[in-house]
């Protein structure tokens, strides 16, 4: 292995810059995902077509049976909470955890419309600061869909989420890919960042592509302990009606981008937003339908 790459990894392993305060992201990560989840309601229908897949991948490679108990770190709107109640079902039970109370509610309410309520315990909380009244809690499998790469203490996290399964019990997640190969996230991010001439967040900086680097990530998961570790990289489909539907949908879930454009004037902010309808333009078939394939990596580890 070049030195160069070896650099790369540590970066990610560490996954934090000696100047960030986590305490203060993690503050401003629980306030845009509350101010998000309205937003999230409005189109989970259309984000869960394409995400779906990854659900299913990741309860897979976690061997989900009947019966078991499952732990969800950073469940969002209840993905793949969701899906792993309904492999566990009668007997089993799934714990889901976010920092969001108002995505938290939107879980509860996807779990009651499909009679899952009575497996599914939903409790707000820190992922980085997994706390059980019993200590002596065992999970058979632990789950997080686009969840680790948000974490500043991922190190800690991850020899905690290790020390919280059953002996042989799995840790499964998903994270993105590089941004290049994400462009449900990069075209809408990038167009901003060159409209108002910002540049991209500082390597160690959590985030949705923090975890991109995939031998990064393997090594992440052997230093905490894991055995067995596989990755899988696949694509997911996210469909719009149109380039103006896919630039609405990012009006309404992505708060980062409105807490990039919260210092513009409203002229500067219609212009950013229009670029991003201009950038998806080049995904549209002729009927202006746009779809979006998307690079995800799936990882899982034994205990």
């Amino acid at each position: 292995m070049n030195s160069n790459k070896l650099s790369r990894i540590c970066v990610y392993v560490s996954n934090i810059r000696p100047d960030f305060n986590s305490d203060e992201f993690k503050a401003q990560q629980r306030q845009m995902w509350n101010n998000a989840a309205a937003g999230w309601q409005d189109w989970w229908e259309t984000i869960e077509r394409g995400a779906q897949k990854v659900s299913e991948k990741i309860v897979q490679l976690a061997e989900i049976k009947p019966g078991d108990k499952v732990l969800d770190i950073a469940t969002g709107i209840g993905e793949p909470a969701v899906t792993a109640a309904k492999r566990v079902k009668p007997n089993g039970k799934v714990v889901a955890i976010d920092i969001s109370r108002q995505m938290l509610a939107i879980a509860k309410t996807r779990a009651a419309s499909l009679g899952l309520d009575a497996i599914m315990e939903f409790r707000e909380g820190d992922g980085e600061k997994l706390d059980f009244p019993d200590q002596t809690t065992k999970f058979d499998a632990i789950l997080s869909r686009w969840g680790l790469m948000f974490f500043p203490n991922l190190s800690e996290v991850l020899i905690k989420i290790r020390q919280m399964l059953v002996t042989n019990g799995r840790l499964s997640a998903a994270v993105w890919s590089a941004p290049s190969k994400v462009p449900w996230l990069d075209l809408a991010f990038a167009s901003v960042r060159k409209q108002i001439n910002a540049p991209a967040p500082p390597s160690g900086t959590p985030g949705p592509f923090a975890l991109a680097e995939v031998e990064a990530l393997k090594q992440s998961f052997s230093q905490a302990g894991f055995k067995d570790i596989k990755i899988d990289t696949f694509q997911i489909t996210f469909e719009f009606d149109s380039p103006e539907s896919y630039t609405k949908l990012h009006q309404q879930t992505a708060t980062r981008i409105h807490a990039m454009l919260a210092n513009q004037t409203e002229e500067v902010k219609m212009q950013a937003w229009n670029s991003i309808t201009e950038a998806v333009w080049q995904y549209a078939d002729s009927h202006g339908r746009v779809n979006l394939d998307n690079e995800v990596i799936c990882i899982v580890g034994r205990n």
